[in-house]
């Protein structure tokens, strides 16, 4: 729960940052933190090319799952939650709504998770989990950094 709590934040981030910034720019952040991002997973978990092939496809394709589950989360839910009038009924229909996200989230991990382990070993996922919440802890310092600790 935990490391969906940060994710949201680092979704936030990344939606307050396309917000602020020109179309051009949003892809040249993105593309940054991307670049980044590989980096510091390659040398965290001291992939080898082998590994490195058969990881990153992997990868990518987890995040991109787990992108689409926060931006409908963002989307259809958040939106609705802001709403000071809803109903009881209506309520109760979001919060399943919202229940069913983090479930989806929580099965779109475990399988990323189990499935990696095969390919990296499982002390190297282990790895991979520790530098997702490093990556994130210095994506967020860097940024309150730039934009005067707000």
């Amino acid at each position: 729960m935990k490391n969906k709590k940060i994710a949201l934040i680092i979704t936030t981030l990344f939606l307050a940052l396309q917000m602020s910034y020109g179309q051009k720019h949003q892809r040249l952040d993105h593309e940054k933190i991307k670049t980044l991002k590989v980096a510091f997973y390659t040398e965290q978990l001291d992939l080898s090319s082998k590994e490195a092939q058969l990881f990153w496809p992997l990868y990518n394709e987890y995040e991109k799952k787990n992108l689409a589950l926060h931006r409908r989360e963002h989307r259809e839910i958040r939106k609705q939650m802001k709403n000071p009038d809803l109903t009881e009924k209506e309520a109760a229909n979001l919060l399943q709504e919202y229940l069913t996200i983090e479930e989806k989230e929580e099965e779109l991990d475990k399988a990323f998770y189990l499935k990696i382990k095969n390919v990296i070993s499982a002390r190297k996922t282990i790895l991979l989990i520790s530098a997702e919440e490093n990556f994130k802890k210095r994506l967020i310092r860097q940024y309150q950094k730039k934009h005067g600790g707000r």
